[in-house]
């Protein structure tokens, strides 16, 4: 049996009056090196270390933020159909080794 039975994400409140939510996601080894470089951006501007789970709660609130800073009437960006599958990186297909080592070189900054 290779199927994996996780169980439903688990929720806390935070004194803060936020959410937390714990989930698992599969990515790219290119979005993982996105977000290591997400998270030294951000702990430049902190003066402090950053997680990649700080530097993914950064990316939505200022995502969520920036839906929310639109003038009233204007309509957000319209999409576009995608005519294939979706992919968040143009580069061509390498082997899942070849494609770590390079996104850990990146967010090393050895690339």
């Amino acid at each position: 049996m290779n199927e994996r039975v996780t169980p439903a994400p688990a929720m806390h409140a935070l004194p803060d009056g936020e959410a937390e939510v714990a989930l698992v996601l599969r990515l790219p080894w290119e979005d993982v090196a996105r977000l290591g470089q997400e998270a030294g951006r951000l702990a430049a501007q902190t003066q402090r270390p950053v997680t990649l789970d700080e530097a993914v709660s950064h990316r939505l609130r200022s995502a969520r933020a920036a839906s929310h800073a639109r003038p009233a009437g204007e309509q957000p960006p319209a999409v576009v159909p995608a005519t294939g599958p979706a992919s968040v990186s143009s580069l061509p297909a390498r082997p899942p080794a070849e494609q770590a080592r390079q996104a850990i070189d990146r967010i090393n900054g050895t690339a």
